[in-house]
């Protein structure tokens, strides 16, 4: 029997510079494997039959997005990015609220720059999460020992591992109540790093759900290297 998967809005926050690249354009734009990052983050959504439709957050002097193949693909809409990720979530979920989206639709935030989501990880995620009351996030637990650093640069303190988590994307919410959390986020001056921290100020546990390791996010010249050498050894 096919498990049925439930219907879901991706959002993308591509508004940022990704500065710690140092390269002459915004990281989702990078090459990779024959086209940019943010394609390759997109796929895995286009390709999905559970897909109700993608929004895109793009910074408004954004050179790049129109020239891309995908930017003409109608089950992509674009909203105005912000100046921090959260402004940019709130943009893409004010955009789906206004065309009649409800509040107990399921949301996926996905990073512009992490291209190697893997199918399984998305269905995963979907299957895991399809009637959880809170929704959560792909992660992956702590493999590394990980010290707590003092002002002086010194270790204070070796952190139990066993207790933490990696946080990744997708990250899957209802939209009425990722809605109000960022919201109310922004106007309590909350600074989030990512969603599912806004849910959690708001008083709620997301689930984590433990996907793949490679799921990762191109932050650093580094990153994109190991992505490309992988992709290039898979043919």
């Amino acid at each position: 029997m096919i498990e049925l998967l439930p219907a879901f809005w991706a959002v993308i926050p591509a508004a940022g510079v990704g500065a710690r690249m140092a390269a002459d354009r915004p990281k989702q734009y990078l090459q990779l494997g024959g086209q940019t990052i943010l394609e390759h983050s997109l796929d895995c959504f286009l390709d999905h039959p559970a897909l109700k439709g993608v929004v895109v957050s793009i910074a408004d002097e954004d050179p790049y997005w129109p020239g891309l193949r995908c930017a003409g693909d109608p089950r992509i809409q674009r909203a105005p990015g912000g100046r921090e990720r959260a402004d940019s979530v709130l943009n893409a979920l004010l955009l789906l609220h206004a065309q009649g989206a409800s509040d107990n639709d399921w949301v996926l935030v996905h990073d512009a720059a992490r291209p190697n989501l893997a199918r399984s990880d998305l269905d995963k995620l979907l299957s895991e999460l399809a009637d959880d009351p809170v929704g959560g996030l792909l992660a992956v637990p702590a493999r590394d020992t990980l010290k707590r650093a003092g002002p002086d640069g010194r270790v204070a303190a070796t952190v139990d591992r066993s207790t933490v988590w990696q946080a990744y994307t997708p990250q899957m919410f209802r939209l009425g109540t990722l809605h109000r959390a960022l919201a109310e986020c922004l106007v309590s001056d909350v600074a989030v790093t990512d969603e599912s921290s806004a849910i959690e100020w708001a008083g709620h546990a997301p689930r984590l759900v433990e996907g793949r390791s490679d799921n990762i996010k191109v932050t650093r010249p580094e990153d994109l290297e190991w992505l490309r050498q992988r992709w290039t050894a898979r043919r």
